[in-house]
């Protein structure tokens, strides 16, 4: 009998000890650097706001998150990544509109789905689009760009960042809902499509603020709306290109994932961290200069609010004429 009760006490300190691990680890974490993948080219856009983030999580952390640019097929080659990679904590994505929201529209296999094989930590950010125009054009309102686009159906040029990609899709629905016509003309990139603009190859773009704020500061180009549906302080008296165009709404956002089967300890740890990086001094001045506003949310307000993007970008990839490929 008693050697039965030491066998059973025996196996009880060997779970206990088991156990330790899990909790010291969680309770420690993070006790080395943090990868962050970032599924976009060094110098795109969600890049400049991840690379803001990244920093302001190092200084939250204690520890060094190092931005991991795994850029290729419209993002889908970092969001595998991320997806593969170990579930411990020390690989997280900043996901966007890209991959998570167009790929599942114009591919018909993904190599991952988007609301399953991640942990939603939270929202960090919401990007709106701009409307700009090449300084030279006599435009200064949206109104006064769809009247210069009247009657010039196939000279007016509208740059986009490639076939598919989100200020392509922020094009067409601006098209679609102001009854104009644009020639898209897609380039290799956001940076070619916004030089284009600048030089005049292409008259107008609607796209990520990053992507264009030093350039309407420097006045190479001129910004005319916005597309965000309410004001916002950080830009100015710029109007809502919904003030013109009804129903106008598309803006990009950035959010934080970890590999599904991230314990949950950590989970929580991570997203302590990111609203604490939101809250940084910092950060909110990194993000105000790249017009984005900081935008928090809980795992589950963040999951259903990507399938909801996803449900509502049905219409416009068809509207653009995409199919699966």
């Amino acid at each position: 009998m008693s050697s039965i009760r030491n066998l059973i006490l025996a196996i009880g300190a060997t779970l206990s000890l088991c156990t330790i691990p899990a909790a010291f680890s969680a309770q420690e974490y993070p006790s080395r650097p943090i990868r962050l993948v970032v599924p976009n080219a060094a110098g795109s856009s969600v890049d400049t706001l991840g690379r803001i983030f990244a920093n302001g999580l190092t200084a939250s952390a204690g520890q060094q998150v190092v931005v991991d640019n795994r850029a290729g097929a419209g993002g889908l080659i970092g969001m595998e990544i991320g997806k593969d990679a170990a579930p411990d904590g020390y690989t997280l994505v900043s996901a966007s509109t890209a991959a998570m929201v167009i790929g599942p529209h114009i591919h018909k296999k993904l190599p991952f789905d988007p609301l399953k094989d991640y942990e939603f930590i939270s929202l960090f950010g919401t990007t709106p689009n701009i409307l700009v125009v090449n300084p030279s054009l006599p435009v200064k309102t949206v109104k006064d760009l769809l009247d210069y686009n009247s009657g010039k159906a196939g000279k007016v040029n509208m740059a986009s960042a490639g076939v598919g990609s989100q200020s392509h899709l922020a094009g067409v629905l601006f098209m679609k809902l102001s009854k104009t016509q644009s020639l898209h003309v897609p380039y290799k990139g956001g940076g070619a499509s916004v030089a284009a603009t600048v030089a005049g190859e292409s008259q107008w773009t609607i796209t990520p603020a990053p992507a264009v704020a030093g350039m309407i500061k420097s006045g190479k180009l001129r910004a005319i709306g916005h597309s965000l549906t309410k004001k916002s302080p950080l830009l100015g008296d710029l109007p809502s290109i919904a003030d013109t165009v009804k129903g106008y709404e598309y803006s990009g956002w950035n959010g934080l994932l970890a590999p599904r089967g991230t314990p949950k300890a950590v989970l929580v740890k991570v997203r302590e961290l990111l609203i604490k990086t939101t809250q940084n001094a910092d950060f909110k001045t990194g993000f105000e200069r790249q017009m984005t506003e900081i935008t928090t949310s809980t795992p589950e307000e963040f999951r259903k609010f990507v399938a909801a993007e996803i449900k509502a970008m049905g219409p416009v990839v068809k509207e653009a004429g995409l199919t699966a490929n």
